[in-house]
């Protein structure tokens, strides 16, 4: 396969990072300006981003169904592919979440979380910018080191442990519950996708 070929999934990799990253600061904006009425309206918008991310991810696996030669073993690239576009999903998981448990308020620590999965979402697009120099980058095991440091759990626990010390509605409990564990779980998805980087590299250099 020619370089300009081996771009190609260079390319669609950056892509579909970067629609990880507009769906997170999109999450964010729904967070920060919370208007209930409007929550369907901002779960479609996300949706079209989630949609355009997956149309990207079948058309790689479309042209890497029929490549010859691939600058990674394929199994590496369907992983990571997999695995970008599960970063996303589980974005758009929590504006679902929100809109099911037809949420009237914002609970602060969630605030905070999504601020984390903003950042989680800037490295990785750093790190998959870099990743087609993976056999000589001096800076890619960094973003690899500060995704998995940026995923920590001390936020997911105070925030627990503020939801259940501090809020007595049971309904609320339930609900902000389930929405600071599928928060937890974006950054758990941009860690997945470094670790599948770190493989890539610990096995082709």
């Amino acid at each position: 396969m020619s370089k300009k070929n081996d771009q190609y999934y260079f390319d669609n990799f950056i892509a579909c990072t970067n629609s990880a990253c507009q769906a997170a600061r999109m999450l964010e904006e729904n967070l920060n300006d919370f208007h209930v009425d409007t929550l369907q309206a901002k779960l479609d918008a996300l949706h079209e981003i989630e949609h355009g991310a997956d149309q990207k991810k079948h058309e790689m696996m479309g042209v890497l169904v029929k490549a010859f030669i691939t600058p990674i073993e394929r199994e590496d690239i369907i992983l990571l592919s997999q695995g970008i576009d599960e970063v996303t999903d589980k974005i758009e998981d929590v504006a679902l979440r929100m809109y099911c448990n037809n949420i009237e308020d914002i609970f602060p620590p969630a605030k905070a979380m999504v601020k984390v999965v903003i950042e989680s979402c800037e490295e990785m697009v750093k790190m998959l910018e870099e990743f087609k120099n993976f056999k000589k980058s001096k800076t890619l095991h960094e973003s690899i080191i500060r995704i998995n440091t940026l995923e920590e759990d001390r936020l997911f626990i105070d925030g627990m442990r503020e939801l259940h010390t501090k809020e007595n509605d049971p309904i609320k409990i339930i609900t902000w519950r389930e929405l600071l564990i599928y928060l937890e779980k974006c950054t758990d998805a941009t860690e997945h996708v470094a670790d599948v980087c770190e493989r890539v590299i610990m096995t082709n250099t």
